[in-house]
């Protein structure tokens, strides 16, 4: 229930769980996003319900964050892991479960924020049945992965269609980088209202560390080049790419060289075992000796990886915002990411590390050795990458622009109600039309009246 003067407000992260345990890298940006940006809005003085699907039977329905933030499970479909992609069918009945918990508290929330197409469905759908202030925000978008990937699941109209839809309908579109807003604008429509809000990371657990302190404490010698990948075992992060661009590193063949590799498969990963395949194409390039495998990390070891390395390597193909680059900056460790999406913006080439195009091997080869060569550049990009962070990535700047955006929604909605329908775009009223979802036969999106 909401408590007298603070606002209820809802985030709706459908298929990511905001309580899931965040100590472990499979759980990815989503759950974390929606989880610290909630309990910062707590503390800024919303009443914070964080809305999400049970995929557990054996978990409590309500996990209390703090006194005015808490994620409610609600059920829809079996309890049980299901695929994201195999979600659609459920959605209606997530929409049916979230009104019923309104009305069952007595909670009316003006303002509902939605994390990705699946909950930005049933962000349309409340737009229609409650008049509310919608936010959304992506996370990841259709139409960049599909071409990064080069080909499209039966999943992919469906999603195009809402992505589309919710750019168009919703209040406000927040985007973690200026690269999201045009590709948004480019690729998706030119209608609808973008912020640009950028993610963020805990900078009191991810912060300045003695590279010294942290090689001793992870029996590390002092003297190793060591670079240091992290992230999940997927053909789009480009592993394969920096583990040819390692063994063509000059730095490698005067030795002394290391190459650590933290987190893992995916663990509701349909794909090839992309683990199997990145151990045998090391043993191609006679790097078996070099590569450490640490497996999945907890948060609360994972910042001395980032502060013995020398420099931190993020090939992937695509990236929506680039968590891992910003976590090693806040670390002090210098970035050598490729130039696509959200990396664009987190990574200052020259000054906390090097862009280089996706899968150029030589790229990433000559860029990884201009930083274990240059001492007097690296120590100095360690200062600028931290200090970025700090100013521009930390979860209370992030929250704070999204309650100052919150706040400014709101008020133009009760200011200025009549005046702004008058001039409201038929867009923006418009009913929300019904989904063939060809993914399940011959079920249908409509509204849940």
């Amino acid at each position: 229930m909401s408590h007298r003067n603070r606002q209820p407000i809802a985030l709706i992260s459908l298929h990511a769980d905001p309580a899931a345990e965040v100590v472990k890298q499979d759980v990815g940006g989503q759950n974390v996003y929606v989880r610290n940006v909630g309990e910062v809005l707590a503390k800024l003085g919303w009443q914070v319900d964080m809305f999400t699907r049970k995929a557990n039977h054996n978990e409590p329905t309500i996990v209390q964050h703090s006194p005015d933030c808490r994620t409610i499970r609600l059920s829809a479909g079996p309890e049980k892991f299901i695929p994201k992609n195999d979600l659609l069918e459920y959605l209606p009945e997530f929409l049916e479960a979230f009104l019923k918990f309104q009305s069952k508290e007595g909670t009316n929330y003006p303002l509902v924020h939605t994390n990705y197409w699946l909950s930005g469905w049933v962000g349309l759908q409340l737009q229609e049945l409650r008049n509310i202030q919608l936010i959304h925000t992506h996370h990841s978008l259709g139409i960049v992965k599909y071409q990064a990937a080069g080909y499209q699941p039966p999943i992919a109209e469906t999603r195009l269609a809402i992505e589309k839809q919710v750019l168009e309908q919703a209040n406000c579109v927040v985007a973690t980088s200026p690269q999201e807003q045009e590709a948004l604008r480019k690729l998706v429509s030119e209608i609808g209202e973008i912020q640009v809000i950028s993610s963020g990371t805990d900078i009191s657990n991810f912060r300045l560390l003695s590279k010294t302190e942290a090689r001793l404490k992870l029996g590390f010698d002092q003297s190793e080049n060591i670079v240091l990948y992290v992230g999940r075992f997927d053909r789009r992060k480009g592993v394969e790419t920096l583990l040819q661009a390692c063994g063509n590193c000059q730095a490698k063949s005067q030795g002394n060289f290391r190459l650590v590799i933290t987190g893992g498969e995916d663990p509701h990963s349909e794909s090839d075992r992309e683990e199997e395949k990145i151990k045998l194409l090391a043993q191609e390039l006679e790097l078996t000796e070099n590569i450490l495998f640490t497996g999945r990390l907890d948060h609360d070891i994972l910042p001395f990886y980032y502060a013995a390395a020398d420099v931190c390597v993020v090939p992937s193909y695509y990236e929506p915002f680039g968590l891992v680059a910003i976590e090693a900056m806040a670390c002090g460790t210098p970035v050598v990411a490729s130039n696509v999406g959200g990396l664009k913006f987190t990574v200052i080439p020259e000054e906390t590390g090097l862009l280089v195009p996706p899968h150029d091997i030589d790229a990433f080869s000559v860029a990884i050795d201009r930083i274990l060569t240059d001492d007097v550049w690296a120590r100095k990009m360690r200062k600028q990458a931290s200090l970025r962070v700090r100013q521009n990535f930390s979860w209370a700047y992030v929250a704070g622009q999204l309650s100052d955006l919150y706040r400014c929604l709101l008020a133009r909605s009760i200011m200025n109600e009549q005046l702004w329908h008058l001039h409201l775009p038929t867009r923006w009223s418009s009913n929300v039309p019904e989904l063939e979802v060809s993914a399940v036969g011959s079920a249908k999106l409509g509204k849940v009246s």
